[in-house]
């Protein structure tokens, strides 16, 4: 089924971003799976390129376009390609927004070129220990002193937060006042006080690098508070909408590519004489697939259109996020069950495939999570 939210200017950018994963990323699936983490080189290659940041003004070296559809085609190439582990969502999609609109003229002058070349790799803290989808929980703190806040806390299952140079810190300005005390704060790697974990040994994702973050006596001037003092929940709420958009769109992608691996499989693999996708029951179970995928893609699109008009809504990418992560799921278990014993083998990128999707039912807040605002929005 024909997309009709793209243009031109879209499928040019979807050339250069197929180029690059093809190019860049995919030759290195392996290595990067084993080492558990990317090369700081391929940012740099792909800021070359201009696919990083492109919403950045162009004084700081960005191309000053704000449209969702471009960070759809990234996202949906590094899936499509078969590329494994590079964060370029956490950059484009979640941050980039935060360091355009609720920095100074001296933070984007600081950090947005940077940000563009690649040369800097930013991470969004939120998570900790004690505190996953409910943010208001937080504990990390940031105590005033004279020029400086001082920070203690830790964070866990931060994406980038091996590479990353600059980490968000959503921490606490005034512990008393629950989620009305919440600030954000840019940490930069190097500062005394902060560092970094142990890469998290994940059930997926291997290549992502996933780190603990930890902050102790942390002294980081005030010039690097992000946005206004005590309104971080605030400045979060306002992006999560695109952040969960951004797992659904990972979402459909993913699926897409398993459901591009299984088809041929199953017109080719052989079980009593004849290819196992004529068997009646795989041919339904591929028809409903297909059928899933075109929903999706449709679905997906409507929310994009959204999202640049301005008019998504926090309940409608939470649904976006949950159903289109929900079916992922459904889709990738069908097809790894369709490859049998060898969809249970690592060497096939069905097993890697099912193994990644099974984080994006939880991260950007669970699914669960997702249900009950949407239910609260209907007056439940």
């Amino acid at each position: 089924m024909r997309r009709t939210i793209l243009e031109p200017e879209h499928e040019q950018f979807r050339q250069t971003a197929r180029t690059f994963f093809e190019k860049e990323c995919v030759p290195y699936v392996d290595e990067w799976e084993k080492a558990g983490r990317t090369s700081r080189e391929v940012w740099l290659k792909a800021g070359e390129l201009g696919l990083l940041c492109w919403e950045a003004p162009e004084e700081y070296g960005g191309a000053g376009i704000k449209d969702f559809r471009f960070n759809s085609i990234l996202n949906e190439e590094y899936w499509l390609s078969g590329s494994v582990g590079v964060g370029f969502g956490v950059q484009n999609d979640i941050l980039a927004p935060y360091f355009i609109e609720l920095t100074t003229e001296e933070q984007r002058k600081r950090w947005l070129p940077g940000m563009v070349s690649g040369e800097l790799i930013t991470a969004i803290a939120m998570s900790e220990p004690g505190a996953g989808s409910d943010v208001r929980g937080i504990r990390t703190t940031a105590r005033r002193d004279g020029d400086h806040y001082v920070i203690n806390g830790s964070k866990t299952f931060i994406s980038n937060g091996l590479l990353c140079d600059l980490v968000v810190l959503a921490c606490k300005t005034d512990p008393a006042a629950g989620h009305k005390g919440i600030s954000l704060i840019v940490v930069e790697a190097g500062t005394p006080g902060f560092t970094k974990g142990r890469k998290l040994d994940k059930i997926g994702q291997h290549s992502a690098d996933t780190a603990e973050l930890h902050f102790e006596d942390v002294r980081v001037p005030v010039e690097n508070l992000l946005g206004e003092e005590n309104k971080g929940f605030y400045h979060l709420m306002r992006n999560l909408p695109t952040e969960r958009l951004g797992i659904a769109v990972h979402a459909v992608a993913g699926a897409q590519r398993a459901y591009n691996l299984t088809l041929p499989y199953a017109r080719e693999r052989q079980a009593f004489g004849q290819p196992i996708g004529t068997f009646q029951v795989n041919r339904h179970f591929l028809a409903e697939m297909q059928t899933k995928l075109e929903v999706m893609w449709a679905y997906l699109d409507t929310c994009i259109a959204a999202l640049n008009a301005g008019e998504l809504t926090a309940q409608e990418a939470a649904g976006a996020k949950w159903w289109a992560t929900e079916t992922q799921w459904e889709i990738l278990d069908r097809c790894l069950q369709l490859h049998g014993g060898y969809g249970y083998m690592n060497e096939y990128e069905i097993a890697r495939l099912w193994r990644d999707a099974r984080v994006q039912r939880v991260y950007g807040g669970t699914n669960e999570i997702m249900k009950d605002l949407i239910g609260r929005s209907m007056g439940l």
